[in-house]
Formats: structure tokens, C-alpha cells, sequence
């Protein structure tokens, strides 16, 4: 013997399953993948000269949204020549040591990035040399950036040449944080510029 079956009318069929999909994507809006710690920017190896600078840069992503910590020697770093300068919500943070000192500034550095499923470790070493040390070829600042002033509808080009071999990389800071060129149709590091006949490699330009 068979049942009858029971059939909704169609105008209440139509409602009940908009009803259901909405309840099925407001569930899968609720839903958080949950992912490790991971570095998009990892700290390179550095060779600085005493009484000069160091900045090595650090940034993780992951979800929870991880946090991004400097240690030296296991242990958090501290003291007025050091600063952390964190961005991206703490995800990521350059260290900046000034003036350097040696030896007491060589170590190898650790950056760690921690959310609540896992931590990670990445390091990078600093060597300090006195200025009787440095080796033939080493890089060397010719000619630093100036304070300039611009009208506001006008375009700015802040040059810096360096020198050494092999051809050294320049990069931009701003505020102490690097200057992403590729993140703003505004901003371009222009690889070859000549100022009063001295070529400049590396010359940052900002249009209005």
C-alpha cells in the first residue's frame, strides 16, 4: 500500500528555499579558516658600519591575524638604540638599530610571528666592521636625499646615487618603513636619472 506524499504548494516551496539558502551562506560567512603562522617578508643578512644604521624588516600573515615580534638571543630586544617600528597591524615590523656598535650590536637577530595555532621562527645576522675594515667595494652613500619642498600639483624626485661593486640596491624608507613602489601608482623608483652629469641609480618619484 502506498503513502500519498505531501507536496508543498509551489508559492510556499519558493520562499522556504531562499529561507534555507540564506541560513547556508550566512553560516559559511561565519566560518573562519584558521591558518598558521607565515612570512611574506623575511630579514636578509646585513653588513653595517659602525656608527651607522641597520634596518631588517619582517612581515607574517595567517588567521588569526599573527603578531610579529624582534628578539636577540631569545630574548625581546631593548635599548634606546633599538626601535620597532610595527605596520599591517602588528603583523609586521622592522627593527632599526642606530648608531650601531660593535661588537656588542653582532648577533643573529630572530624574528617571530605567533598566532593562537602555531609560532615561527626566522633570523638574520648582523655584521659590524669599523670603517679600517671595510673591504674594497663596499657600498657608500654619494649622495643622500635633501629636504625639498613642492607645490602640491607638481612632481617630487628625491635622489640618491650610491656607489660600490658590485652596483649596489637602493631602498626607500619612509616614516622608517619601506617604500613599496609596486603598492601605488604614484610612487616610482627610477633606475636610471642623471643630475649635473652624475648618474643617479635608484631615485624615488612622487606625482602629485
Amino acid at each position: 500500500m502506498s503513502l500519498p506524499r505531501m507536496l508543498l504548494p509551489t508559492h510556499l516551496m519558493m520562499p522556504a528555499l531562499v529561507f534555507f539558502m540564506a541560513l547556508l551562506s550566512s553560516a559559511l560567512a561565519d566560518t573562519v579558516i584558521e591558518a598558521p603562522p607565515r612570512f611574506m617578508r623575511v630579514p636578509s643578512d646585513q653588513i653595517g658600519v659602525s656608527g651607522g644604521v641597520a634596518s631588517f624588516i619582517c612581515q607574517a600573515t595567517g588567521s588569526p591575524k599573527p603578531r610579529v615580534t624582534w628578539n636577540k638571543k631569545g630574548k625581546r630586544v631593548s635599548s634606546q638604540r633599538f626601535e620597532v617600528i610595527e605596520f599591517d597591524e602588528g603583523a609586521g615590523a622592522v627593527l632599526r638599530i642606530q648608531p650601531l656598535r660593535t661588537p656588542r650590536d653582532e648577533a643573529v637577530y630572530e624574528c617571530q610571528a605567533t598566532n593562537a595555532l602555531d609560532d615561527v621562527t626566522v633570523t638574520a645576522k648582523l655584521t659590524v666592521l669599523r670603517e679600517d675594515q671595510l673591504p674594497s667595494g663596499f657600498p657608500n652613500i654619494d649622495m643622500g636625499p635633501q629636504l625639498k619642498v613642492v607645490e602640491r600639483t607638481r612632481t617630487a624626485t628625491m635622489l640618491c646615487a650610491a656607489s660600490g661593486n658590485p652596483d649596489p640596491e637602493i631602498t626607500w624608507f619612509k616614516d622608517f618603513l619601506p617604500v613599496d613602489p609596486s603598492s601605488s601608482s604614484r610612487i616610482k623608483q627610477l633606475r636610471s636619472e642623471s643630475f649635473g652629469g652624475t648618474p643617479i641609480r635608484g631615485a624615488l618619484q612622487i606625482e602629485s
